[in-house]
Order: structure tokens, then sequence, then C-alpha cells
């Protein structure tokens, strides 16, 4: 089952606040969990380490997903959950400054839904993430509830 929440995997507490505050301006009051490193997105999504105690099938409706990240890499996230059944169809969406070809490329590979650069000027930004709740939490179709 997916919650009406979001997941915000970021280790940047600038990008942190600054993504807060553009949901908060396009009135997505959807409850967000801040995690800071790649270790932390898959304990909790998997349920396990300092999540243990969370059920497992209560999953967000939305990652959002930055690559540069302490102890696992964003890439890596994506690969780890896409090889669990509970969390292969997810959706994930890679939230980056990185203007590589090829991380645009190995994010797909490894099974992002989209990747979106993080503009730098807070305007494009916040036009950013409005377009991205309104598509993946308002007419996206989340996924049913597996037993």
């Amino acid at each position: 089952m997916t919650s009406e929440r979001i997941l915000l995997v970021e280790d940047n507490k600038d990008d942190e606040t600054l993504t807060l505050r553009a949901l908060k301006k396009n009135n997505i009051l959807n409850e967000v969990i801040v995690v800071r490193d790649g270790a932390a997105a898959l304990d909790y999504l998997l349920a396990r380490g300092a999540y243990a105690g969370r059920d497992p099938a209560d999953l967000p409706q939305l990652v959002l997903l930055d690559l540069n990240l302490p102890k696992v890499n964003g890439l890596s996230v994506i690969k780890q959950l896409r090889a669990e059944a509970r969390t292969r169809l997810l959706p994930i969406v890679v939230l980056t400054s990185s203007k590589e070809d090829e991380d645009v490329i190995q994010s797909y590979e490894h099974g992002a839904n989209s990747y979106v650069r993080k503009p730098v000027d807070f305007a494009r930004f916040t036009e950013a993430v409005k377009t991205l709740g309104l598509y993946w939490l308002l007419l996206n179709e989340s996924l049913p509830r597996r037993p």
C-alpha cells in the first residue's frame, strides 16, 4: 500500500529546505519523511535497521532521490529497490543537480521513473516541484496494496 507521504532522500540541508519550501508553496501538504543518505533510504523503504519496526507494506507514494549521497549513492539505491519485490514498482524520481548524461542513462537503466535536474533559481525550482507534485501525487495512479 502506498501512503500519501513522500520520502525525500537528500544530504544537502539547503536543498532539503528548498524542496520542503517549494512543496509547501505549491500546497503539496503530504507528509515528507527526510533521510540524508542512501543507506537510511534503503533501511526506511525495506523496514530494516533503525526502521525495523515499520510496516514494510506501508510505502510512500513517491521517492524523491538525489544521486550524490553518502554511504550508498542514488544509483545503487535504485538498483537495490528494483531488486526487491515489494519496492520494484515504487515511483522514484531522481531530483539532482547532476548534469552528467551518464547519470541520466544509468538512472533510467536501473529503473528510475523520472529524472529532474534541480534548477538553480528558486522560482524555477518551485515550478518544477509543482509539476512533479501535480503529476506524481494527483494524476498518477498509485499502486494498490498487495497482501
